[in-house]
């Protein structure tokens, strides 16, 4: 046996032990150690008890107490920070990603990950104490595209929201196939703040993504669905500035909402809505951005195909949506822009911005991870 061999077979000892003490430690974790009772003490004023060893995201949920979460918990978009101000251990690697060195100096830490074992105080914005959860009644049901579904929720208790035009809402997917457990997923609202009895939802389908699939093949109208909100801060700055919006997919949710509260408010801006897609077949909403256009002052919408067919007979804007925007922008003076959609249309379309002029803290997104 060569020395090569030896070192390989070594290698891979050592890491088949390192693999089976792990997954050991996590089964003990989870169901040998018993934290009791902990107390989540927050913003120096209110205080919880919890069952311990669970997740805080989850254990504050329990309490009507809602972290913003893009992804239910499973540690992928980084939005659920809190400030801990005790100590709490030492950072998880599943938290890492998502925690510069600044807040690492501050204990910022990912609530989804952070398992709770011992009395914790923590610091969360106040607002988050005005998020409420919701008893809704799937109202109906539209097929926007053939991946893009809308969904009308009714509010049935509390029978009233209030939010800014823009932001989301967390829809709690119950137990079923691809989920043993209910989860939440986040999603725009897609209707003004003037509709307070119900919220709309544009939900684009992901190949075995557990809320799309749930929308797509279960979701019947007349069913009650559990929502949480509004939470986010994208929402239309007041200023005289030109806006620029760019969006994809289902990414017309807020720029939608946004428009008919401008158009309600009569707030006159002038405002170019990018809107990218591939063929004509993911085209929707179109009439209504049209008739937009006619009662919305200084409104222009400009949809844009990256790949139409002959077939589509596609007589307007073609190619990637930053060359349409590279064609359409000159100087980007006295503009801010709001950005819907995937990361990487995201970060491409904020460079051309820039360097178009328009400074970075006037554009605005939500990434859809």
């Amino acid at each position: 046996m060569t020395v090569a061999i030896q070192l390989l077979i070594g290698i891979g000892a050592i890491c088949g032990v390192s693999t089976v003490l792990a997954i050991i430690t996590v089964i003990a974790d989870a169901t040998i150690a018993n934290y009791g009772d902990v107390k989540i003490r927050i913003n120096d004023d209110k205080e919880v008890v919890v069952s311990g060893g669970r997740p805080l995201l989850g254990s504050l949920m329990e309490q009507k107490i809602f972290i913003p979460s893009a992804c239910g918990g499973r540690g992928s978009c980084g939005l659920c920070k809190v400030k801990v101000t005790s100590d709490a251990g030492d950072y998880l690697p599943t938290e890492l990603p998502w925690i510069s060195e600044e807040e690492k100096k501050q204990n910022i830490r990912l609530s989804c990950q952070l398992k709770i074992k011992k009395d914790i105080a923590i610091q969360i914005p106040e607002e988050l104490f005005n998020v409420k959860e919701y008893i809704t009644e799937v109202a109906s049901l539209r097929d926007l595209t053939y991946d893009i579904k809308e969904a009308t929720l009714k509010l049935i208790e509390p029978g009233e929201i209030k939010l800014r035009a823009g932001q989301y809402i967390q829809f709690q997917v119950p137990e079923y196939e691809l989920s043993k457990e209910s989860i939440y997923r986040a999603y725009s609202v897609a209707s003004q703040p003037s509709v307070t009895d119900r919220v709309e939802l544009e939900i684009r389908l992901v190949p075995n993504g557990i809320c799309t699939t749930y929308v797509f093949n279960h979701l019947k109208e007349g069913e009650r669905i559990t929502i949480n909100g509004p939470y986010g801060e994208f929402f239309l700055r007041e200023s005289e500035r030109e806006i620029v919006f760019i969006a994809g997919g289902s990414g017309m949710a807020p720029i939608k909402a946004i428009l008919y509260d401008m158009r309600e408010k009569g707030i006159k801006r002038k405002a170019t809505y990018f809107f990218g897609a591939r063929a004509v077949k993911d085209l929707f909403l179109v009439e209504e951005m049209r008739e937009l256009e006619s009662s919305l002052e200084g409104f222009t919408f400009i949809p844009a195909l990256s790949e139409p067919s002959e077939s589509d007979r596609w007589e307007g804007e073609t190619g990637l949506i930053t060359e349409v925007l590279d064609r359409h922008i000159g100087t980007g003076d006295d503009t801010e822009a709001y950005l819907c959609g995937s990361p990487g249309m995201i970060d491409a379309s904020v460079k051309v911005l820039t360097e178009k002029g328009i400074p970075e803290e006037l554009i605005y997104y939500d990434k859809f991870a």
